[in-house]
């Protein structure tokens, strides 16, 4: 395989790569543009194999989307709406309680919770929601909130980013998952969500939570107008804040799904681009515990392929998902454990139940 991956050029990335040497982000855009996914996932899987051996994770988790009423309104987005829209939808705690009651038969570890940013729920409704879950399952673990949602919250209540985190932490909340991020780019974000928190907002907010002992997950979302240049940007952001933080679990590259959406007009992503975008994050992110292959976006077909791209982790059954399937995704709304034990088996990988902090529960 060294002799193969010479041949395509990419000889002294594969040097690099053995001396665990940081790619530059030269490296990163000839890496994209090599049209060998074969060289880049052998690149990748170096990697993959030397943080994680051939561990393949996932997790028991429910996902609760609380409400898509949101003042951003992103051309990308066709979960988000105005809250006199037709199909805003808005849940009391006792609906989102209903939720988790609905699911207490089952082992979940992790309530992954994410929604709109709401122009006028006070603060009081989300520190009510954790404690109310809490209620009903004292032990699970809550990851909430993107950086784009705590921002919204602080402005709503008056409070600081630091108190806003202090007030969810006491309430109950475990972590951060990574949404919100899009790409940092300040092109991208004032032609697609210029009312968005900026990209340097989104990283205060994880350095502050990072600073407060909160783990967080950080994502890119590709495949609309963004450029090479512009996901390599935004990767070297996060490699740079998580050198300074140590902050962050895993990296999560998101595969836009444009139907129902102001940019419809925009082709789905293909496989190639997914599996390269899971290589090369692999390569760049040296500093990344994992890579996450997300399946109810890139379909569990995909998603089982990119473990040997270089991902480590398929996310978990997830139970009930709105935001992509808003946008007609077309995979499942959920996987049972069975099925993701059964897909990381067939790809040659050992399947590892994780909780949310990546402390493994069982090895089949």
């Amino acid at each position: 395989m060294e002799k193969y991956i010479k041949q395509r050029g990419l000889g002294d990335i594969h040097q690099k790569v053995l001396n665990e040497e940081r790619l530059s982000v030269e490296d990163g855009r000839r890496l994209y543009e090599c049209n060998d996914l074969l060289a880049l996932g052998a690149l990748a899987d170096i990697v993959r194999v030397r943080k994680n051996g051939d561990n393949a994770y996932f997790n028991y988790n429910q996902h609760i989307n609380y409400s898509n009423i949101c003042i951003n309104l992103c051309k990308f987005c066709a979960f988000g709406c105005k809250k006199e829209a037709g199909i805003a939808w808005e849940m009391s705690v006792d609906d989102v309680k209903k939720k988790i009651r609905e699911h207490l038969d089952e082992p979940i570890t992790e309530v992954h919770i994410v929604g709109g940013c709401h122009p006028d729920l006070p603060l009081e409704y989300y520190l009510d929601m954790l404690r109310g879950i809490k209620e009903v399952r004292p032990d699970v673990h809550l990851i909430a909130f993107t950086c784009v949602e705590i921002a919204n919250f602080a402005k709503v209540s008056g409070n600081s980013v630091q108190k806003t985190l202090e007030l969810l932490i006491d309430a109950g909340l475990g972590s951060i998952p990574g949404g919100g991020a899009e790409v940092f780019s300040p092109r991208i974000r004032q032609i697609l969500c210029e009312k968005k928190l900026s990209g340097d907002g989104w990283i205060e907010v994880a350095k502050t939570a990072h600073r407060l002992g909160l783990k967080s997950n950080a994502t890119m979302l590709y495949g609309h107008i963004e450029t090479i240049d512009e996901r390599l940007e935004h990767m070297d952001v996060l490699r740079r804040t998580q050198d300074e933080t140590g902050g962050f679990m895993s990296f999560i590259p998101l595969a836009f799904h444009s139907r129902n959406t102001q940019m419809s007009e925009i082709a789905a992503t293909t496989g190639v681009t997914d599996l390269k975008n899971i290589a090369v994050s692999r390569l760049f992110l040296d500093n990344f515990p994992h890579i996450k292959a997300y399946w109810v976006m890139l379909g569990a077909k995909v998603a089982q392929i990119a473990l040997s791209f270089g991902a480590d982790d398929m996310d978990g059954t997830v139970k009930e998902e709105t935001i992509t399937h808003m946008a007609d995704g077309d995979t499942c709304q959920a996987l049972g454990h069975k099925t993701l034990i059964r897909l990381i088996r067939e790809a040659g990988r050992i399947p590892v139940e994780r909780d949310t902090l990546y402390n493994v529960l069982k090895t089949f």
